[in-house]
């Protein structure tokens, strides 16, 4: 079995078992998790710790130097009101609207840029689409 179909095996497992908090960010993950599983030449690895983070983490095939292009985490320290927290290099993106906390050193060593989600948005959800998109162009060269 390919790393990829066990990790969106992990990813299924993990959402069947997710009960819904009403702040649907199940449903936010599961887009967000959609959009990059369909990215052409892209790799998922998915981390669980609980009671911490659940870690989705795309990486482009042809990226050199960095394990992954971002990191979409579910962050599990209250798991009755679930939160996420989408992270990327700084050097890989652009935040047009300034909506990204700044993380000096702060994605494996790196200066990055974090967007927090603590209820369903769908205009976030479309601006961290386009800087996935964004970031996967960018790992691609």
């Amino acid at each position: 079995m390919n790393e990829d179909l066990r990790s969106c095996e992990d990813v299924d497992a993990f959402l069947a078992g997710w009960r819904e908090d009403g702040n649907s960010m199940r449903r936010a993950f599961s887009l967000l998790c959609a959009e990059v599983a369909a990215m052409a030449d892209v790799s998922l690895q998915f981390v669980g710790r609980p009671g911490v983070s659940y870690s989705l983490r795309p990486k482009h095939r042809h990226q050199v130097g960095r394990d992954l292009f971002a990191m979409i985490d579910v962050i599990d320290d209250n798991p009755s009101a679930r939160w996420l927290s989408v992270c990327f290099y700084e050097d890989m993106i652009t935040d047009p609207e300034g909506r990204g906390e700044c993380i000096p050193g702060g994605l494996a060593g790196a200066d990055g840029y974090c967007f927090d989600m603590n209820e369903y948005d769908d205009d976030l959800i479309g601006y961290l689409i386009a800087r996935l998109c964004e970031a996967a162009s960018a790992a691609a060269t």
